[in-house]
């Protein structure tokens, strides 16, 4: 059990939380198109657990992948070097089992939306490879960050796709909403290895524009992600005015992180990444389902 909470406590297993609302909200957008089809597919509740199954395990698979292309300059790292694979805590076979054994399970969730739906299957292992190569970008690209931000993107896209079996405009948007919100959120939390990127000759937005820079790039991010969030009902008609007064509090949260975080004051990225993202998505979940209910 300590060995399984250490595993759970490296991929930060409660940080799901960010993106599981986002593939939920996209899944219950689906179902209400289905209810409105003609004729109307019924709700199925094995497409649930597979995408709650998927979601997990793509998601755990894909950061215990980073923690081991990354063990090495997390224990040159300052602020990582007491992670688990840097620190000796856990060792590198375990955490390549886990991974493989988090990676079947994404793989095999895929089976819950047969045989309806088998395109989930098909591209399991093409989405894998997307998630691990992420950990790799900033080893050559500024662009890691949107990597990331796309890796998330695929949530909603991706629970849309396993209930309706179709790519369409609302998940799209919605996802380009996600990718623009990850990306500049880890804008704000890479200011905090600035220095390290620009010794280790990373590729972060911070090292390449300093951090002013980086944390403008964020928020011109979070005005995008607000702007596409305000679009969605244009092309999901179903959302009315509870959805778009939480998308106005949402925007005010992200003022707020934003005030959080300084260039010359970086003390409290943490209470801006965590706390504000974890609000932001259960808060866009909690008013999209209430609008659509309503």
């Amino acid at each position: 059990m300590l060995h399984l909470r250490q595993l759970l406590e490296m991929i930060r297993f409660s940080h799901t939380l960010f993106a599981l609302p986002f593939a939920l909200l996209a899944a219950v957008m689906a179902w209400m198109a289905n209810i409105r089809s003609n004729p109307p597919v019924a709700f199925r509740w094995q497409d649930m657990a597979g995408i709650l199954v998927c979601m997990v395990a793509a998601r755990s698979a894909a950061m215990a992948f980073n923690r081991l292309a990354d063990r090495r300059l997390d224990a040159l790292n300052p602020r990582t070097r007491m992670r688990h694979l840097a620190s000796g805590s856990l060792s590198v076979t375990s955490v390549v089992l886990f991974t493989v054994v988090c990676s079947l399970c994404f793989v095999a969730g895929t089976l819950l939306f047969l045989p309806h739906n088998p395109l989930p299957l098909y591209a399991s292992v093409p989405v894998l490879l997307f998630l691990f190569a992420y950990s790799y970008t900033k080893r050559f690209t500024m662009l890691s960050h949107f990597w990331l931000g796309t890796a998330l993107m695929l949530a909603p896209v991706a629970a849309w796709v396993a209930i309706r079996a179709e790519i369409a405009w609302p998940p799209v948007v919605l996802g380009l909403a996600v990718m623009l919100w990850v990306a500049g959120f880890d804008m704000i939390y890479a200011c905090q290895d600035t220095q390290f990127d620009v010794k280790m000759h990373l590729y972060s937005v911070p090292a390449r524009l300093g951090v002013a820079g980086a944390l403008r790039l964020a928020a011109i991010c979070h005005l995008g992600a607000v702007v596409l969030l305000f679009v969605l009902p244009l092309v999901y008609p179903q959302f009315g005015p509870i959805y778009l007064i939480g998308v106005a509090a949402i925007a005010l949260l992200l003022l707020y992180a934003h005030w959080l975080v300084r260039p010359d004051d970086l003390s409290r990225v943490n209470r801006a990444f965590f706390h504000v993202n974890a609000v932001v998505s259960v808060g866009l979940l909690v008013v999209g389902v209430v609008d659509l209910l309503v």
